[in-house]
């Protein structure tokens, strides 16, 4: 790591381009050797911190200027054993939801003070332990709900008119002359005029609201916390359910909401409604989706998250007809992931100085 700085340190400075000659030359090395040690001596009194992917925009950058960073550079997350050794002698963490923090690794790790989450949700982090033991989780939300929102509309829109079957059915050859035009095909769902159910009315189901009332929808809304939104009907779960022709579930997975769409409650849902999930995939009970899709119960679906993810090679959803698959890309543009990115790094500063994390997922 200091190699890799004192040379970028000596790229900037030699970018004039001008020649030097050999003295010139021999005498900036020498500097470089005096300066290295004044270097590695700087670099000894900032905190360790191990970043286990790299981010959107400038962010580390700026942490690079305040703590000696260690980041993750294979082409994916880091196993559990790289994540551990990434962090066992590190003062902070910057981690994604990818990277599963129990009490075990944290008993690993006794110099982390501080745990960054570049993430709104924190069920991949055992929040009790990290509380036990002092240290502060920050997370990233009020930057994602626009995006997210936006993400989840494509998702309806994408489910209820094939989109994503038509466009396989043009790369693969089927559209030819005889199929030119077919009056029976890619029929889908209507979303003028229909009823949405959203699941959850926090940032993103109120977002989702606003952008279903501009497409000329009727809005039905279920919070576990009482909340009276403009243009959009308050309504019990079960009336939601029954009443929709399109569901999207905007909840945090906790122990009231994991498996909260089971099979009894698809089983309410209309004959030939839409289910969107862009929240967790544990609220989802996803076999009873997939034979709901399969018996045509439901018309169709779109799903960003998965009970587990990657998503598994048998999970049933992937030969369930009908439905539109993601891998968990909600948040992915590039304004509002290098916006979560700088949050990220704000709550890991604010710990490593000892100040109380801007976004702080275990504090009082």
């Amino acid at each position: 790591m200091v190699a890799y700085l004192l040379a970028y340190a000596v790229a900037v400075r030699n970018q004039d381009g001008g020649a030097r000659g050999a003295h010139a030359k021999a005498s900036e090395a020498a500097n470089a050797r005096r300066g290295s040690c004044d270097f590695e001596d700087l670099l000894s009194d900032l905190p360790q911190v191990f970043v286990t992917r790299r981010l959107p925009g400038d962010a580390l950058a700026r942490l690079s200027e305040r703590a000696q960073l260690t980041v993750w550079e294979g082409t994916g997350a880091p196993e559990p054993s790289d994540l551990l050794n990434g962090a066992q002698d590190a003062d902070g963490l910057l981690c994604l939801l990818t990277d599963r923090v129990d009490a075990a690794f944290l008993e690993r790790c006794p110099r982390l003070r501080v745990i960054s989450s570049c993430s709104v949700g924190v069920d991949h982090i055992d929040l009790v332990a990290a509380t036990a033991r002092g240290i502060p989780i920050g997370h990233t939300p009020g930057v994602l709900a626009q995006t997210t929102a936006d993400f989840s509309f494509a998702l309806l829109l994408a489910a209820a008119r094939h989109v994503v079957a038509a466009d396989r059915f043009v790369r693969e050859g089927g559209w030819t002359w005889g199929h030119r035009w077919d009056p029976e095909g890619f029929l889908g769902v209507d979303v003028y005029g229909a009823t949405l159910g959203v699941v959850g009315l926090g940032e993103v189901g109120r977002a989702l609201a606003t952008r279903a009332r501009g497409f000329g929808m009727r809005v039905l809304g279920w919070s576990r916390r009482r909340r009276e939104i403009e243009g959009v009907e308050r309504v019990e779960f079960d009336a939601l359910i029954e009443r929709s022709d399109f569901v999207t579930l905007h909840v945090a997975l906790t122990p009231e909401t994991r498996g909260l769409i089971d099979r009894a409650t698809v089983l309410r849902m209309r004959s030939g409604a839409v289910l969107v999930n862009a929240s967790r995939g544990g609220i989802v009970d996803e076999a009873a989706v997939a034979a709901s899709l399969r018996s045509g119960h439901l018309a169709a679906a779109g799903f960003d998250v998965f009970r587990d993810e990657p998503i598994a090679p048998d999970n049933p959803l992937l030969a369930a007809p009908n439905i539109v698959l993601t891998p968990h890309i909600g948040s992915a543009s590039v304004s509002t992931r290098a916006r979560m990115a700088d949050l990220a790094v704000e709550n890991l500063l604010a710990g490593l100085d000892g100040r109380p994390l801007p976004h702080c997922a275990n504090g009082s």
